[in-house]
């Protein structure tokens, strides 16, 4: 443990509340990107806004909103566009999933973020962690959209494992579940994956890993940018909207 956290400096570099100088909002270098920041709000296994998300921006470092800027611009050309659920992530709403998921006041179980594995296990199966690739500004949870005016579906999910359709509620493309499902059906190699939805997680993958994007084999949203800039500090200012 104390080698680890020589390995993982936890950095409040911006006590003013102020974003530092390598990170900028993906509205400012790709404004085509759909942000739909779940933790600004209350869509979330919360069901309530998440310490540290004081807007919802999507904040990046600049050589990771570079690289998803080149992504949407691939993605264009299928008629499809980004749309993303999660980027910069402060250290504080870190802490604040971690301490969730040892309240066991709440329910053991939630139909549309964890239908099967207990909240009491989240934490063991590496589905919530202390330290979190998004705090370092160059991780990126997205999916993908249909290009024009967003769809959404008319009924809402019962069940995050089951899309009913082509598009997931929210307007997205198929993946075979809803965005933070903490469920094996969510693991981008999942065998039960329905043929349509995994061609979808195929695509999104191949675009991401394209420009330099790593995917991580538990979530098919999760993509951390190879050589990013920031890879030993979490950084913990809040998220604001630019003055």
């Amino acid at each position: 443990m104390f080698a680890r956290s020589l390995l993982f400096a936890v950095a409040c570099l911006s006590v003013d509340g102020k974003r530092p100088a390598g990170f900028v909002d993906i509205a400012e270098v790709a404004p085509d990107v759909v942000v739909d920041l779940r933790y600004a709000g209350s869509d979330n296994f919360l069901g309530r806004p998440v310490r540290g998300y004081g807007a919802a921006t999507c904040l990046l470092t600049k050589p990771a909103a570079r690289a998803l800027a080149a992504a949407q611009r691939d993605v264009a050309a299928f008629g499809l566009g980004l749309l993303v659920y999660d980027c910069y992530r402060p250290q504080r709403a870190v802490d604040d999933f971690v301490a969730w998921a040892r309240d066991a006041s709440g329910p053991a179980t939630h139909p549309l973020h964890h239908p099967v594995v207990p909240r009491s296990e989240l934490f063991a199966r590496g589905y919530i962690a202390a330290r979190s690739g998004h705090s370092r500004g160059s991780t990126v949870d997205l999916t993908l959209i249909p290009a024009g005016p967003r769809q959404r579906a008319a009924l809402p999910a019962r069940d995050c494992r089951s899309i009913a359709g082509p598009l997931a509620p929210d307007g997205s493309l198929d993946m075979g579940t809803t965005f933070d499902c903490f469920d094996e059906r969510a693991h981008p190699a999942d065998r039960g994956t329905p043929a349509g939805a995994r061609r979808n997680r195929l695509l999104l993958r191949a675009v991401m890993e394209k420009h330099g994007f790593v995917p991580y084999e538990q979530e098919w949203w999760h993509f951390t940018l190879a050589g990013e800039p920031f890879p030993k500090t979490a950084f913990d200012f809040e998220i604001q909207r630019a003055p």
